[in-house]
């Protein structure tokens, strides 16, 4: 799979106030943004997580420590697979 680079410019001075190398801030954009697309739906968890860089269990740590759920159950969704079940 080819990768593609996005510039971002940040102010050269963000590094020290955040006390972090250019590649630990990387990491956190990543993992950051590949959160919030997967939050919204935008992308599934598997794409989410290559996207962060990170494992599956470093992902979903992060994301529960920023309270997003790994899955949301809709009442719908799960009347419908107790359905299908019964007709089986």
């Amino acid at each position: 799979m080819k990768n593609i680079t996005i510039q971002v410019d940040i102010p050269s001075d963000m590094l020290v106030a955040l006390n972090e190398s250019e590649k630990e801030l990387k990491s956190h954009f990543q993992t950051a943004t590949a959160m919030m697309l997967f939050q919204e739906g935008k992308l599934t968890i598997g794409k989410a997580i290559q996207l962060s860089g990170l494992t599956r269990f470093e992902f979903e740590k992060a994301l529960a420590k920023n309270k997003i759920p790994v899955s949301v159950l809709d009442e719908d969704l799960i009347w419908s697979d107790i359905e299908k079940l019964r007709e089986i």
